[in-house]
């Protein structure tokens, strides 16, 4: 027997009471309200900090890449950031594809 014939036949036949009309809608309530505080809530919060740490870089952070490049800043601007990898080495980088501070993470061996 496959496991929703077994479900229909535990199921009491005719009315369950006033309550069991609207215990499917309780569950799937609950599990909207359990995926929001576990998937959506803590998502939305992260991408919160990664905004504000976005609007509060300034020149001379030490920072890293969504490309995994280490750098300082040398000049923001509106939608790219100018980072200094080595002596006289600059690579001009979109200001979204930075997400971190050098100081956040342990630095490369």
């Amino acid at each position: 027997m496959n496991t929703l014939a077994l479900i229909l036949q535990a199921a009491p036949a005719g009315n369950a009471g006033g309550m069991g009309n609207f215990s499917g809608i309780i569950m799937i309530v609950l599990l909207f309200v359990v995926f929001y505080f576990f998937m959506i809530r803590p998502q939305s919060k992260r991408q919160k900090e990664i905004k504000n740490f976005r609007a509060s870089m300034k020149v001379g952070d030490k920072v890293i890449t969504s490309g995994g490049i280490y750098g300082r800043i040398k000049e923001i601007n509106d939608d790219s950031v100018l980072l200094e990898i080595d002596e006289n080495v600059r690579v001009r980088v979109d200001k979204n594809s930075v997400f971190a501070t050098a100081s956040d993470t342990q630095s490369p061996k």
